[in-house]
């Protein structure tokens, strides 16, 4: 009775993180009836809310060092004022998408593209971006994407095999054809090849450096569940690629092998509290919409 009632309290705990509870969101169940069935791939790896949060800093840490995406969360987004909700907000955005009913998962995408569509500026040098640029877009997906599988290899499925990373990349390129992204990535070797094309586009200065120092410095709740949040921060910045760890001057921090002890333990705890609750795929590893 008491292991029940503490697995409840650090649910709770960790379902106020992602869902706000005055505008009355609630985690989103897993549906049959979703974008992506049941037993694929994405549906196994976009539902461990430790591998997704520790690939969606990494993914997010690659996307700013692309001058024109930075821009774009620069000049359109409250960051600065929440950068917590801007994260919450991708979460819900892939939870729905990937569990929730089809149409709703839908509703979400066409959401996210009218308000790309509004959305354009100036770089700092003159150059003018659009937010619904195809390659703009593509470029958020497969750094997303990449670091969300990568996150799961690491710290829950050390052995996943190449045809099921290969099947990640093939399901999820279903939301980023709804987002209008190209080109688009349909296996771990074509998701490498593209990051490898964007590298002499890439820059970091003073802006990157400041959304990445606002990003590593969140704080979300109580001390116990900030304490993850740092853990999970710090192993978004350590599954970075070394050269994109080099261009964000990775300041010196906890040796990679107690970052990496520190978040595969915050992982399987967070999995024990989730076992046995109504959201989580009775499979091991669990597994846990958000």
């Amino acid at each position: 009775m008491a292991l029940d009632f503490a697995r409840r309290a650090i649910r709770q705990k960790i379902t106020d993180v992602f869902n706000d509870a005055d505008k009355g969101e609630r985690p989103v169940l897993r549906r049959a009836d979703a974008l992506f069935p049941p037993d694929c791939v994405a549906a196994r790896v976009n539902g461990d809310v430790v591998t997704m949060m520790i690939g969606g800093v990494s993914g997010l840490l690659l996307q700013m060092l692309h001058p024109a995406v930075l821009a774009g969360v620069w000049d359109h987004s409250d960051f600065r004022a929440d950068m917590h909700g801007r994260l919450r907000r991708t979460a819900k955005f892939i939870a729905t998408t990937t569990y929730d009913h089809a149409e709703r998962g839908q509703a979400a995408i066409d959401k996210v593209n009218r308000i790309h569509a509004k959305l354009a500026g100036v770089l700092p040098d003159g150059t003018p971006y659009r937010v619904s640029d195809p390659a703009l877009l593509a470029w958020v997906h497969v750094t997303e994407t990449i670091s969300f599988l990568d996150a799961w290899i690491r710290y829950a499925e050390p052995d996943m095999p190449m045809s099921d990373q290969d099947a990640y990349f093939a399901e999820t390129a279903r939301i980023a054809e709804a987002l209008h992204a190209d080109p688009i990535p349909r296996s771990r070797a074509e998701a490498e090849a593209l990051i490898r094309s964007y590298r002499p586009q890439l820059r970091a200065d003073a802006r990157t450096r400041e959304v990445a120092r606002m990003v590593m410095r969140q704080r979300v709740g109580s001390p116990a569940v900030d304490a993850a949040a740092g853990v999970i921060m710090q192993a978004g910045l350590d599954l970075l690629p070394d050269w994109a760890q080099a261009m964000h001057e990775r300041p010196f921090g906890p040796p990679r092998l107690l970052t990496r002890a520190s978040a595969l333990s915050t992982a399987r705890f967070i999995r024990w509290a989730f076992r046995g609750s109504p959201n989580t795929r009775v499979h091991p590893p669990e597994v846990t919409a958000y």
